[in-house]
């Protein structure tokens, strides 16, 4: 341990709107149960690039006892998260599937019969965009409804996936996520969906790389 500076958060202050993680590009940052979390101290650097993408103010740097910053370690968590998935194949041609709306979680409806034994897509709004033939690699045969959860409220997005998944039958359930570490406020949201719910569904969790290749987690 040494005493150095490292970043502080004050929770009471965070609202877990992710706005700080992109700016860590040490990985240092994450979401966890709805508040920016230093992961590990020594993948803080102490340098504060998040600071100032705070809109909250809860982001401070302090100084205090703490595992020395370790760039070899980042050097390594970041190649571990990056690690080569085999990817999943984009090209396929599928007929598309029929429109649908609402999409957006927000305004899709809590209790519907669509929802009775679907297999439910919920992805980040950035999916339909970064990946080609998004409707027949991800969306084909699946109920979908789309979020950011930098933009809005993860804790509330948990709270409409929760009375969604008690009030109908839904039969599986994939999450397709940006790999910027915000966006896995999805996956944190549907974590606490099943829980409150008390359901047990089968999850796939995909994420989207940023050139748009597709990995199975």
């Amino acid at each position: 341990m040494v005493k150095r500076k490292i970043v502080n958060i004050n929770e009471a202050l965070c609202n877990g709107c992710g706005k700080c993680i992109p700016k860590c590009v040490e990985g240092a940052l994450q979401i966890v149960n709805g508040k920016a979390k230093i992961i590990k101290d020594t993948y803080c650097d102490g340098l504060g690039a998040c600071l100032g993408e705070c809109p909250q103010g809860a982001i401070t740097i302090t100084e205090r006892e703490a595992e020395a910053f370790n760039e070899q370690e980042v050097h390594e968590y970041l190649k571990s998260k990056n690690a080569a998935v085999k990817p999943v194949d984009s090209t396929a041609q599928v007929a598309p599937a029929k429109p649908q709306w609402p999409v957006k979680l927000n305004l899709i409806p809590v209790k519907a019969p669509f929802y009775e034994n679907a297999e439910l897509l919920i992805a980040a709004d950035c999916a339909p965009v970064a990946i080609k033939n998004f409707h027949s690699v991800l969306l084909q045969g699946k109920l979908v409804v789309i979020g950011c959860p930098k933009f809005d409220d993860a804790r509330a997005y948990a709270q409409k996936l929760t009375e969604i998944l008690k009030q109908n039958n839904v039969a599986a359930i994939t999450v397709a996520h940006m790999e910027v570490p915000c966006c896995t406020g999805l996956k944190w949201a549907l974590d606490r969906a099943l829980e409150a719910s008390g359901k047990q569904i089968p999850v796939k969790e995909y994420e989207v790389k940023v050139g748009g290749e597709l990995v199975e987690l």
